[in-house]
């Protein structure tokens, strides 16, 4: 699920957790009109992706508002990626949100960055009043619940088993270096599961989901799509897209979608 790319103007820092558990996090934040745009990366991905770049030009060449970061353990911000959990990245997505972002965003995820998304929303919609609201969601590969559904369940019982005794164990990646799967990882991450009810995010949703996904199969994009408010959720199947969705044609369709919600 990686992906980066050369980086840009340096990044700004912020301090999320207390004593131990603190981390400096890299925010890159553009100044602009709203709706803003928040990026949510991937897991094992950051900030300098194709992606989250396309997002950053158009919102310059449109003057909107655009939030970037680094989950801690990832590209530019502190902390050892061993010691990641979903929500350690959720506390600092919200974070950023909270202190980087105002008025109404559309907030754009990829693969575990759509987890994060709506998790998210789901937090910001149950506050009663806050001068920063969720727009709208753009879904790209969205992957929730996967330490659970696309990890564990489809782990083999002597992967299981290393996980459980050892604590960690190093999972071999097509996009580089094999990358740690660690016990607090998927027990954490099941704190923050998703699909074994409603969704209430409280704002539209666009998915956009390859059909030749080898990481986040296409069903899985149809049973969030079942979990979510049938008013205004849509789904667009890309035939021979793959889990990146980083072609032209692809982020075009992103830029599309967040221009509908925006």
């Amino acid at each position: 699920m990686t992906e980066t790319a050369t980086p840009s103007q340096p990044p700004a820092f912020i301090e999320v957790g207390k004593d131990a558990a603190a981390r400096r996090i890299a925010v890159r934040a553009r100044e602009g009109a709203t709706p803003g745009l928040f990026w949510l990366s991937g897991f094992n991905s950051d900030m300098q992706g194709t992606k989250a770049l396309a997002l950053d030009a158009w919102a310059a060449e449109q003057g909107r508002a655009c939030v970037r970061f680094d989950y801690s353990g990832h590209g530019e911000s502190g902390g050892a990626f061993v010691d990641g959990t979903i929500g350690r990245w959720l506390e600092e997505s919200i974070a950023v949100f909270d202190q980087f972002c105002a008025g109404p965003q559309v907030v754009i995820g990829s693969s575990m960055g759509g987890w994060m998304a709506l998790l998210l929303a789901r937090e910001m919609a149950k506050r009663a009043a806050s001068r920063t609201t969720v727009a709208g969601l753009v879904l790209i590969a969205p992957a929730p619940d996967f330490t659970e559904v696309l990890m564990w369940n489809g782990f083999s019982p002597e992967v299981k088993n290393e996980i459980e005794t050892e604590g960690v164990w190093l999972r071999p990646s097509q996009y580089g270096e094999p990358y740690p799967i660690t016990r607090a990882l998927i027990e954490e991450g099941r704190n923050h599961l998703l699909l074994g009810s409603a969704i209430d995010v409280g704002c539209p949703v666009r998915i956009l989901q390859g059909a030749q996904d080898p990481d986040v199969p296409w069903q899985h994009a149809f049973a969030l799509a079942h979990r979510l408010p049938k008013d205004d959720v849509v789904l667009t199947m890309i035939q021979d897209g793959d889990h990146r969705l980083s072609r032209p044609q692809d982020i075009a369709r992103m830029l599309a979608a967040v221009k509908e919600i925006g």
